[in-house]
């Protein structure tokens, strides 16, 4: 079995959890690639393989047989991580060293334990979907695609904006409110939740749309089929937007045209035996627990 591990960063609190990862990799006998990045923060304070690679991105799962992507972080590492996936099919494994971790949902204190099954394969691979973005002007250069969320909003300081929204070409509504949310089902447990959007199964085949503190109360949480296509035209007092396809963003302007659809791949999740959607939800929501006794 050939794995990456890729990490954006590293705390010194974490060391024991990243030692541990790569000692139960050499014990077992796995071929490591370490993300670039990444091995530059860990390697004075870490002690590696006796063998490794190095991994430099997208390009590498052309020359190398990589089996699987260990991510080392939070969900927001994980996000990071399928800008290097994109559609080479390698399935990801996410630990979380960060805070709330959905999508790195593998606790840092089981590390040993998820290795062991990952490598007698007892762990299934579940497809989730992406949003693709048409934008003209194009943005995003050759990663116009997002695994939660892509979002309009105002500017810094600005008033709100002004969103009429369209969907298969039909006029839907017009949003005065601080943005909107479109969102995959994946997504709707991240920005679309903390607006109060749903919370959407990972293979319901939905978008999401939520508005962010709009103006006209009576506005709620739209669920559309993937099927869709959605576009946008955008105003406000000040021409300055802001549009972002998950942690990436970039300032627009009126005349940008935008249209939201369901990316043309997926992105592959390791889900391990034992393991499952519903539990993450009730352990990271803590559903099911009284607090008062």
């Amino acid at each position: 079995m050939q794995v990456v591990v890729f990490g954006k960063k590293y705390q010194d609190k974490n060391r024991p959890y990243v030692q541990e990862l790569f000692n139960v990799l050499q014990a077992i006998g796995v071929t490591v690639y370490i993300y670039r990045d990444y091995l530059a923060l860990i390697r004075d304070t870490i002690t590696l393989p006796d063998t490794y690679g190095i991994f430099d991105g997208y390009l590498d799962f052309r020359v190398h047989p990589i089996d699987i992507v260990i991510v080392l972080g939070g969900d927001g590492t994980m996000l990071d991580a399928v800008t290097h996936v994109r559609d080479s099919g390698v399935p990801m494994l996410g630990i979380n060293l960060g805070r709330l971790g959905f999508l790195a949902n593998i606790e840092k204190q089981h590390i040993q334990t998820a290795i062991e099954k990952l490598v007698q394969g007892h762990y299934t691979v579940v497809e989730r979907t992406m949003l693709y973005l048409e934008s003209a002007p194009p943005l995003f250069g050759d990663l116009p695609f997002a695994l939660n969320d892509c979002t309009i909003l105002k500017s810094e300081t600005s008033s709100m904006v002004t969103i009429h929204t369209f969907l298969n070409g039909d006029y839907l509504n017009t949003y005065w409110a601080d943005g909107i949310v479109i969102a995959t089902p994946t997504g709707s447990t991240a920005y679309s939740l903390s607006c109060g959007g749903p919370i959407v199964m990972p293979d319901s085949g939905n978008i999401v749309l939520t508005p962010v503190a709009p103006h006209n109360l009576n506005l709620r949480p739209l669920v559309l089929s993937d099927q869709s296509v959605i576009s946008f035209e955008i105003e406000g007092r000040i021409d300055k937007f802001v549009c972002t396809l998950d942690s990436r963003h970039t300032i627009i302007r009126s005349d940008q045209q935008l249209a939201v659809r369901r990316n043309d791949f997926g992105v592959r999740l390791i889900q391990l035996e034992g393991t499952s959607f519903l539990q993450t939800l009730r352990e990271k929501l803590t559903w099911g627990t009284d607090w008062r006794n």
